[in-house]
């Protein structure tokens, strides 16, 4: 379509790096391939993400891996940004330079 689309990604590794690179590689092809990446971006993201963990733990169990990841995501369609995350991993956008909340961050003492 005529739609101008950007990706962009971060992992960050938990006990070794297969979990990261396996979705630095994965994720983005998910996203792009789900039905709903015209109509729902958003949709997109978040089914892509526990697709992408799906795939990985089933990589994880047949290869006796025992890494994990966090990750946060921007997928920008036209003008409207949509961010999803894993973890504690955190996004910032920086607007007119003031910074703009789009999260409150995972942390364990948060209920």
């Amino acid at each position: 379509d005529d739609v101008d689309r950007a990706y962009f990604a971060v992992f960050d590794g938990h006990g070794g790096v297969d979990a990261a690179n396996y979705s630095a590689t994965h994720l983005h092809v998910n996203v792009g391939l789900h039905q709903e990446i015209v109509k729902n971006p958003a949709e997109a993201l978040k089914c892509a993400f526990q697709k992408t963990d799906e795939m990985f733990l089933c990589k994880a169990k047949r290869e006796k891996l025992r890494s994990g990841t966090t990750g946060v995501s921007a997928l920008i369609v036209g003008n409207a940004l949509h961010v999803a995350w894993l973890g504690d991993s955190q996004v910032m956008l920086v607007q007119q330079g003031r910074a703009v909340t789009l999260m409150e961050p995972h942390k364990p003492e948060r209920e």
